[in-house]
Parts: structure tokens; sequence; C-alpha cells
């Protein structure tokens, strides 16, 4: 793609983003994603790769546009796009896309995977294993072709609502949230982080069977993994303690285990995580 066709791609993105869908709106700006990742990998912007252009992400472009002789309005135009470099273009659906491409629709891309519940990892703009095996669960879960690459089945897809939990959730643990579902840092968080000393009762949240109870080899530790109705799946990790057994019916308000700090945590707390058919969802609208 020559550097005109790139520019003109990216000004009929912006044109077609006026009409965004409400999904879209609501999680932020794949595009805005892009530019932040840029941004981050010049090492002008070190905050959260969220989609959302906040006072921290107008500041870094003010610098960018300084060091480039651009006028300092904090605005990605596309004399500022092409300063960025190509992790903030071409725009999502603008060129056929699969393993190996590197760019700014790659960012929108693992950005979205991630709200659908299929998180890549480091949102980089790299289109790597870790985003193939991602887009290969989302096309799966959204009964698509599983070629793990991106036509337009899977661009309408990734445009649909993001999931939402169908059943009313118990709180676990009767604690303030410390830190959410979204994007955390250049990465993003597939559950509910609730602070607790070690050994705080954990309950189920939901009716259902254990399917999982054990240690893992990643970054849980002591997981518990309950299924229930309609695809539900929670998951209690880090416990210090497993209070129930695979095939285990349960109830709400079960005890599953103990508050601990297994795994990949700096602190006891309960990972307190809902899926639903295999997609990680906000469990928070639905706790009640």
């Amino acid at each position: 793609m020559t550097r005109s066709t790139w520019l003109a791609a990216i000004l009929a993105f912006f044109g077609a983003s006026l009409v965004l869908p409400a999904a879209a709106l609501a999680i932020g700006s794949p595009r805005i994603a892009a530019v932040q990742v840029a941004l981050r990998a010049k090492h002008l912007y070190d905050g959260t790769v969220d989609g959302h252009a906040g006072p921290a992400t107008t500041a870094a472009l003010v610098t960018l546009q300084r060091q480039a002789g651009l006028p300092p309005d904090g605005v990605a135009g596309p004399q500022t796009l092409a300063a960025l470099g190509p992790l903030a273009g071409p725009a999502l659906g603008t060129r056929a896309l699969g393993p190996g491409d590197v760019g700014g629709d790659v960012v929108e891309l693992q950005f979205l995977l991630a709200w659908h519940g299929f998180p890549s990892g480091t949102i980089d703009g790299t289109f790597g294993s870790h985003t193939e095996t991602a887009l290969v669960r989302f096309q799966q879960w959204a009964g698509l072709s599983t070629t793990g690459t991106v036509g337009p089945d899977t661009l309408t897809a990734l445009h649909a609502p993001i999931p939402s939990c169908p059943v009313r959730l118990a709180w676990p643990i009767r604690v303030p949230v410390g830190d959410g579902f979204g994007p955390r840092g250049a990465g993003f968080h597939p559950g509910l982080d609730l602070p607790a000393p070690f050994g705080t009762p954990v309950h189920a949240a939901a009716i259902g069977s254990v399917t999982f109870a054990g240690p893992t080899t990643g970054g849980y530790g002591n997981l518990v993994v309950v299924k229930g109705a309609d695809g539900v799946a929670t998951l209690y990790a880090h416990l210090s303690r497993i209070l129930v057994a695979r095939g285990q019916a349960v109830t709400v308000g079960t005890l599953v285990g103990l508050v601990g700090a297994t795994g990949e945590t700096t602190g006891p707390h309960l990972h307190f995580e809902v899926r639903v058919r295999g997609a990680a969802v906000d469990p928070f609208p639905a706790l009640g």
C-alpha cells in the first residue's frame, strides 16, 4: 500500500467513524487505541490502551506533533497519523489481515477481540500466534469459519454488541472491586479483582457443577470453575485452599475455597471471572 493510498484509507475511515456502532463507542474507539499503542511505541504515552482520548493521550500527541514540526493541536489528523507510523494505521477493514501483519488494524483487531471476551495478551499491533489463537476462538464462538484471518464476516461479528452475562449472580465475596473488567495497561483484564485478607471464604456465585478444581500452570494459581445454565461458567482464582471437588454440584453460596495469592498476583485477592460459551464478559452488571 502506497503512502497516498494509506492516507486516503485513514481519511475514509475517519469519515466512517462518525457512525461507529454503539457498542464500539461504549467500549472506546479502536482507532484511538491504535494511536495510543503507536504513542507507547515511541515512549510518549504510558497510560492504558483504552480507546479514550483523555488528557494523557492528548498531551502525548502534542509532544509528538512538536517533535515532528506539526501544529500542536492534540488531534490525530492525517499528518499526525503519518508521523506516528504503521502502528497508527491502516484502519481495520482496509486490507486483508492475517498472521505476520503489523499495524493499526492489528491493534484494532486485538482491542475488539479482547472486549468480545478473547484477549490475546499485549495489545501491540503485531499479529502473532496469540492473536491468531484468540481470533480462531472468537470465530468458533461466533459460528464463523475458523480461518484465522479477518474477512467481512469476522469484521461484522467484531462490530456486534459485546456479550454479557444472561443470568443473575451473587457476590462471591462482598467487598469493593479493586480492579475491574477491561483494559489494563497494554493488556486486558478479563474479570474482577476482589481484594480480601488471606483465608476469606469464597462462595459460589451461581448454581452449577464444578468442572475444574486444582492448581494451574498459568497465572490463575489454584482455580475453581463452576459451569451452570446458558453456557455460563464462573471462575474463582488465586485461592489459598480449594474446598470443592470436580463433579460436585454447587448452589449459590456454596463455599468453594479461601482467598489466597497463588499464581501471578501481588497480594491476596479473588480474581472472579465469568465466561459465556467461552467468552469472558464483565461480571459486574450481573451481580446482585
